[in-house]
């Protein structure tokens, strides 16, 4: 009797599931086929009506990525200016806090728990509240950058710079909790035979540390490609450097009746992040528990 009932019960939780997915997914659908949906019905009947008279076209990713009239967007240059500061604010963090991690976690010196303590707390310091700061820092030329009022590709320093200490507390913090969980049997044992520092970090201690390191990467690249506030505040939303999100909210505020752009666009900034998360889901369940069990 009791198997029967967790079977009940386990088909009634995967009915609630599938019910729940359909609910949270049916909007995204919408908003899809209203990207391929022409201008006049989408702004005269709504998106099921796709179903009884389909009228799909490409016009919209066309002028989104390549239009040149006034207000197209052109994200095909902003999708160039995303992958140039998403993917150098993935990469220094991840070094930086791979071996700030690795010196936390294996390497005794004085006042160590004290910076593991500081680390953690920097992760409730609001990105709001250090801008402004960041903005004088940047405006004197200071931080080995350029001045903050230099237009151009200069600018992509200060955005690098931003999104790599926002991230380093959490960065460090999450490969530290999964490099003290390795064996401690294991890092003496290579450095009783001779092994040095290096060879530890990359031979013995990098392979088990990769689903944590994915897990960041994959983390920090969402942020920083759907990142809004730190692209408008110190790209200052110029053509040469603003990312897709800030081309997006220009759209939205100069030509908010365009639904078919906006909901291309759409699309085209989150087809990105999608293909690399789906590329590297099977590491970020691991990474997440990594270190949460010892033994």
């Amino acid at each position: 009797m009791s198997r029967v009932r967790e079977r009940l019960t386990s088909r009634a939780f995967a009915w609630a599931a599938v019910v729940i997915a359909l609910l949270w997914t049916t909007p995204t659908l919408g908003l899809l086929l209203s990207s391929f949906r022409p201008a006049d019905e989408i702004k005269t009947t709504g998106w099921w009506t796709v179903f009884g008279a389909p009228h799909l076209t490409f016009d919209n990713y066309r002028e989104v990525l390549f239009g040149s009239r006034n207000g197209s967007g052109r994200l095909a240059d902003h999708l160039v200016n995303s992958l140039v500061i998403t993917l150098p604010s993935v990469l220094f963090p991840l070094v930086l806090a791979f071996l700030a991690a690795y010196a936390l976690a294996w390497t005794d010196f004085r006042g160590r728990d004290a910076v593991v303590v500081a680390v953690f707390a920097l992760q409730v310091v609001p990105l709001q509240m250090a801008l402004v700061p960041l903005l004088r820092l940047f405006s004197q030329g200071w931080l080995f950058l350029p001045a903050w009022n230099v237009d151009g590709p200069a600018r992509f320093g200060h955005l690098w710079f931003a999104h790599t200490a926002f991230a380093l507390p959490f960065a460090v913090f999450l490969l530290h909790t999964c490099l003290a969980g390795l064996p401690r049997e294991l890092i003496e044992a290579a450095r009783v035979d001779g092994a040095s520092h290096r060879t530890v970090l990359l031979r013995i201690v990098l392979p088990p540390a990769a689903p944590a390191l994915a897990t960041f990467a994959v983390l920090q690249f969402i942020w920083v490609w759907n990142d809004l506030l730190v692209a408008l505040t110190l790209s200052g939303a110029a053509a040469g450097t603003a990312p897709v999100p800030a081309a997006l909210a220009a759209m939205a505020g100069t030509r908010g009746n365009e639904w078919q752009r906006l909901t291309a666009g759409a699309f085209v900034s989150a087809v990105v992040p999608v293909i690399v998360f789906l590329s590297l889901q099977r590491y970020v369940t691991r990474g997440l528990l990594a270190g949460s069990v010892k033994g």
